[in-house]
């Protein structure tokens, strides 16, 4: 049993007083003193909490670190970044990275046959969490996690739709274990496809590091950030229906297909009561998509993230329009990159300074490890259907696998912080087959170029998007340019989505 006993009122009037100051300032038992020669110690903010803020020493239980009421409650201090966006009043609150929770014993997993009598539930069922304000646009060094104000705190209990899903990610890493142990002479080898091939089937936890470090379970950064989201007052709609594994839910996406498959853009909004706004061209955006997807689930939300069960999850909508002969040719944007985020270092505790991050720590990582697209696919009747005219065929779900992430992703990753970290990146004229440069007609300007990896050479790729070039108001190493985005090529996802079958 874990040693350190509070009421909840106690730790109410503890942490509303701690809430708005700094972890320097609530530091009363001066714990940051041991960073001033170690430059990195793990869990500095959650030191602070633990034996300043509530007042107890820190021990290695393994059981839940406090007693409230009588009841076990896990501790957990996680970092969250707060912006206001551009053009925007309202505060945004995001989980900085993966939750995690307890380790993936590979020997005492097995052995558990009932989910609430597991480590991993007992960890989960009750949490107190404080969040502190990740306020740095790089990784810093732990004594500069004291600038850090504590942003809030909140005790967290998940709803019985989410311990059934819960339940059945556990269950799935269970057995995928057990089957290793029955049927492997040397179970060691096979362990690390419990990271790589069970990602695809989890819907709220994962786990990470691989194996043979010692692996342990994560709540997605998507799931932390969900709960973030909705405590710091981001509404998210419930569905009437509950889907507690991918399979539940894919089930219920082919039901949608059989009973919506063939209809054009067109007789899906008419069917669905959906108000769609033409533009210019008579036609609709791809926004409208997303929509119906909505609207077959049962929903009213106008995007799929602020559905709950999607936010947590991790799914992205995406709209594939193929060709009458089965191809695409449009690039799809993926996200805004943060140069900062990027391109930063971190420091190292056993060499003692500061270190280039790994690939497997970036943002880009992660976003392409955690996050599932779910694409809804229509095609055109005629080349170059307005999309209206196009005809709904059928869902696919596509996770990117180990390969493509540590191979095709990972190349861009680091030829993109090449050129920013060395000051390679340049920005050229463009010039006609003649040799003369060429002009934007729309703003009567010289057209120009980054070297950024283009389309031409790499399967994911880098492009900018603004409205013309007299508004290019990001600079990058002296250079205005667009915001630049991650995109990857039409081609691509027609190649990787004919590997996958339909839903």
């Amino acid at each position: 049993m874990a040693k350190h006993p509070f009421t909840f009122n106690e730790l109410n009037m503890i942490l509303s007083e701690a809430t708005g100051k700094t972890l320097g300032e609530a530091d009363v038992n001066n714990v940051f003193a041991k960073t001033i020669d170690k430059p990195k110690i793990t869990g500095i903010a959650g030191d602070v909490v633990e034996q300043s803020i509530l007042g107890y020493p820190a021990d290695s239980d393994s059981d839940p670190d406090l007693i409230v009421d009588g009841v076990p409650t896990e501790l957990k201090t996680t970092g969250i970044r707060v912006k206001i966006p551009k053009g925007k009043t309202k505060k945004e609150y995001k989980a900085k990275e993966p939750m995690s929770i307890t380790a993936v014993s590979v020997n005492n997993i097995v052995k558990e046959d009932d989910f609430e009598d597991s480590r991993f539930w007992h960890k989960l069922e009750n949490l107190l969490l404080v969040y502190y304000n990740y306020a740095a646009p790089k990784a810093v060094p732990a004594a500069e996690y004291a600038k850090f104000i504590i942003e809030g705190y909140q005790f967290h209990q998940f709803s019985d739709e989410d311990k059934e899903i819960l339940k059945n990610d556990w269950t799935i890493v269970r057995d995928f274990i057990r089957d290793i142990q029955a049927n492997y002479v040397d179970p060691r080898t096979e362990y690390p496809r419990i990271s790589s091939e069970l990602r695809k089937q989890l819907m709220l936890i994962d786990t990470a590091p691989k194996y043979p470090n010692p692996p342990r379970f994560r709540l997605k950064q998507s799931t932390v950030g969900t709960i973030v989201e909705k405590h710091f007052g981001q509404k998210l709609e419930e569905l009437d229906e509950t889907y507690s594994s991918f399979k539940e839910l894919d089930d219920e996406l082919h039901r949608l297909t059989t009973l919506y498959k063939g209809h054009t853009v067109r007789e899906l909004l008419e069917m669905l009561h959906i108000n769609a706004t033409l533009n210019k061209h008579k036609d609709v955006s791809k926004s409208v998509t997303e929509q119906i997807i909505v609207k077959m689930l049962g929903g009213k939300a106008k995007k799929l993230s602020k559905i709950d069960l999607f936010s947590k999850a991790g799914i992205i909508p995406k709209t594939i329009v193929t060709t009458t002969a089965g191809t695409r040719t449009e690039d799809m944007k993926l996200f805004q990159i943060d140069f900062e985020e990027w391109t930063r270092s971190e420091y190292d505790s056993d060499e003692g300074q500061l270190l280039p991050m790994t690939f497997d720590q970036s943002f880009v990582y992660n976003y392409f490890a955690e996050h599932q697209f779910l694409c809804i696919v229509f095609q055109e009747s005629t080349d170059g259907d307005k999309l209206l005219d196009n005809k709904f065929i059928g869902f696919k779900r596509l996770a990117f696998d180990e390969a493509f992430i540590n191979s095709t992703v990972k190349k861009l990753w680091e030829d993109v912080r090449e050129l920013v970290i060395d000051g390679l990146l340049v920005e050229s004229v463009v010039y006609k087959k003649d040799r003369t440069p060429q002009i934007n007609k729309k703003t009567n300007t010289v057209k120009k170029s980054l070297n950024f990896p283009k389309s031409a050479e790499y399967d994911v790729f880098v492009r900018g998007s603004g409205t013309d070039s007299t508004h290019k108001n990001f600079v990058l190493n002296g250079i205005h340019m667009y915001s630049q985005y991650v995109w990857i090529k039409g081609s691509t996802m027609v190649n990787l989505l004919k590997e996958i079958d339909f839903i």
